[in-house]
């Protein structure tokens, strides 16, 4: 279990998921373990020694055009519907309603003040 307030997880969302997982194989040494997504597509968890170290995950469509391969960071936190409502009332701003992920945990993801995104995730083996 990731305490509250370090970093649990990334992924990284790209426009070519085999160009990336070749690069992080050839360059890092990362195997890969292909998941089902709701709605179609594969997650991609990439494991080094066979622990799970990252996800990634491809996109297309228009909308997706002028956005660069980019890392999403997911930090830990205790109770994310609190956190998240305290961080809304500051002025951050939440991209889509909080979602669950079964095994996973309760996620959210943010745009925080200064544009940057970040992940919020209280994680399964830490929600009783």
């Amino acid at each position: 279990m990731t305490p509250h307030g370090h970093f649990n997880w990334n992924e990284l969302v790209t426009r070519d998921a085999e160009r990336v997982k070749r690069f992080y194989q050839e360059q890092i040494g990362w195997s890969y373990e292909g998941r089902p997504m709701p709605g179609g597509g594969t997650y991609w968890v990439a494991t080094m020694d066979g622990t799970p170290v990252a996800g990634i995950y491809e996109v297309s469509g228009p909308e997706f055009a002028a956005m660069p391969d980019n890392w999403m960071p997911y930090l830990a936190v205790d109770d994310v519907d609190a956190r998240v409502a305290k961080a809304v009332a500051a002025g951050v701003k939440l991209v889509k309603p909080i979602f669950e992920i079964p095994d996973v945990g309760r996620l959210a993801v943010l745009i925080l003040p200064g544009g940057a995104s970040m992940g919020w995730i209280t994680p399964a083996s830490s929600q009783g």
